[in-house]
């Protein structure tokens, strides 16, 4: 094979490789050998088809794989040879006018690594904010936690429904004067003053009683789910059933066994664990904030443009989405456009940070340990339906890049500890809301380089302009669907946000980073 270089410039390569023809019918020759004892044929024993009539049934086939076996030998060899460590795929492409029995002639281009400079670590100086857990916001969690878990008793007689109690009732939904498909229900319970229902429906049912006949009048949202009934006036032919007013629950040890647990103190104890947790996350977001900065301001070198351009493509991707969810879409695209540059410096300071950050690990000699890869696949793999988790295990199994790209959080998670280790660090009393907009001021977090090198989650503010995507109004549902159940009845009643899962059983979200060719994920 002869090898000719065209290009040597910055990180780029490029070269022309010949492969003799003589070399390719060897390799056809030899998988011919390969496949004969294998070949059956009318009028021959197994093992015993001639040669000739082998090439004659399977020449083209046999022609194609060798080429390829002797191109992918040939690059492998290009790479292995000049001790190439390709930032992306190498392109390969055979020249036009290639014929069977003549000599291939391969086009191939690559990025190649850069050298990394020797990582400068030491004399890092970081300041570790620390937080004390506020009393007061573990109150307001508990009184939270405790106003969900309210019960609903019976009303007198007499009473009038009110903003607050749970009515329930049959109904009879019309259009025009005529009953709609899905239109009927029995023994509905709402909370009025939810918002669950249609606009308008829970406000009429202000002043009725246990034993009222009522009609009132609504009209469905214009982005109503049911095409037939969006944007249409409609009557609701109410029976009331039941009027139950509210029984809130009492923060005290007794609130406390209903939830599993000894005594109010202990959780108390669990929301403080949490809210720990949670400062403990903020200082180290804002510490890392800092260590990636001093690395991106003391280390700089030429980065492969292949690279930038995929994690341009990302962050550009993920702005689109964005956008999509916008008020006005077009005018977020147009503030996007203003800021193209900056995005696309931000994707080579990502994209240089990931290279220095796996240069400082491997010198460091940080390693994820099978038992922690284990665990990455098995949490990963929880996403996908059972009959296809041993299918996506093995997929894995077979894709290097989807390996690394698993891996590369825990990764960077672990270089940053490494480096905090090596780091001068000082301790300095804060409050949340000073934390809080220290990082609001500094730079947002997005995964960074998806290269199969480890990434980087940090953005600028500018990346901020892009909502986050809306909600869907599923509170907008009209009361033809399924009966909603009172809280009252819901022993595992959605808790706050900040809930400790020992409260909810709620289990830990896996992490999302699907392979791109593995099987689709389950529905959720």
């Amino acid at each position: 094979m002869q090898i000719a270089e065209t290009l040597n410039e910055g990180l780029k390569r490029a070269f022309m490789l010949t492969i003799p023809a003589k070399d390719i019918e060897a390799m056809v020759e030899a998988e011919v050998k390969k496949v004969a004892p294998q070949m059956r044929m009318p009028g021959f024993r197994p093992g015993k088809v001639p040669a000739n009539l082998i090439r004659k049934m399977h020449g083209p086939a046999l022609q194609q794989d060798a080429l390829n076996s002797a191109i992918q030998d040939g690059v492998s060899k290009l790479v292995a040879d000049n001790k190439f460590r390709p930032a992306m795929q190498p392109s390969v492409e055979l020249t036009d006018g290639y014929e069977p029995g003549k000599d291939a002639e391969i086009k191939v281009a690559l990025e190649i690594l850069p050298d990394v400079p020797t990582p400068n670590i030491e004399g890092i100086k970081l300041d570790r904010l620390t937080v004390e857990p506020d009393e007061a916001a573990i109150d307001e969690q508990v009184n939270a936690l405790v106003a969900q878990q309210k019960s609903f008793e019976d009303a007198p007689a007499k009473h009038k429904a009110a903003t607050g109690d749970l009515v329930t009732m049959d109904y009879l939904g019309k259009v025009d004067g005529e009953p709609f498909d899905g239109g009927k229900g029995e023994d509905m319970s709402v909370e009025i003053g939810t918002g669950r229902l249609i606009p308008g429906f829970e406000d009429q049912l202000v002043g009725v009683k246990a034993g009222d006949e009522k009609q009132i009048s609504v009209t469905f949202p214009e982005d109503y789910n049911a095409a037939y009934l969006a944007g249409k006036p409609a009557t609701f032919d109410l029976v009331i059933k039941k009027v139950q007013t509210a029984k809130a629950a009492t923060a005290d040890d007794a609130f406390a066994k209903t939830l599993g647990l000894e005594s109010l103190e202990q959780l108390r104890g669990l929301f403080k664990g949490q809210v720990e947790q949670e400062l403990n996350g903020l200082t180290r977001t804002y510490m890392k904030r800092k260590l990636l900065d001093h690395l991106s301001e003391t280390h700089s070198f030429d980065v492969p443009p292949s690279m930038v351009e995929a994690e341009f493509g990302q962050i550009w991707q993920q702005l689109e989405h964005e956008a999509g969810h916008e008020a006005d879409p077009a005018a977020a695209r147009a503030e996007m456009e203003k800021d193209r540059d900056d995005y696309r410096r931000i994707a080579e300071r990502r994209v240089r940070l990931g290279l220095l950050l796996s240069e400082i690990g491997q010198a460091g000699g940080v390693e994820i340990s099978q038992n922690e890869m284990n665990m990455l696949v098995n949490q990963a793999a929880q996403q996908y339906d059972p009959k296809d988790r041993e299918r996506f295990v093995e997929y894995l199994r077979n894709e290097p890049m989807a390996q690394a790209q698993l891996r590369a959080p825990m990764y960077e998670d672990k270089v940053v500890d490494y480096l905090f280790s090596k780091a001068e660090i000082t301790d300095r009393a804060s409050t949340k809301a000073e934390l809080e907009a220290l990082i609001e001021t500094e730079e947002g977090h997005v995964h960074g380089p998806g290269c199969g090198h480890d990434h980087i989650d940090e953005k600028p503010a500018k990346a901020k302009k892009a909502a986050a995507p809306k909600k869907a109004k599923a509170e907008e549902s009209a009361p033809v669907e399924a009966e909603p159940k009172p809280a009252a009845k819901a022993k595992k009643a959605a808790a706050p946000k900040s809930v400790p899962s020992e409260v909810e059983g709620a289990e830990a979200a896996p992490a999302e980073k699907p392979a791109k060719k593995a099987p689709a994920k389950k529905k959720a």
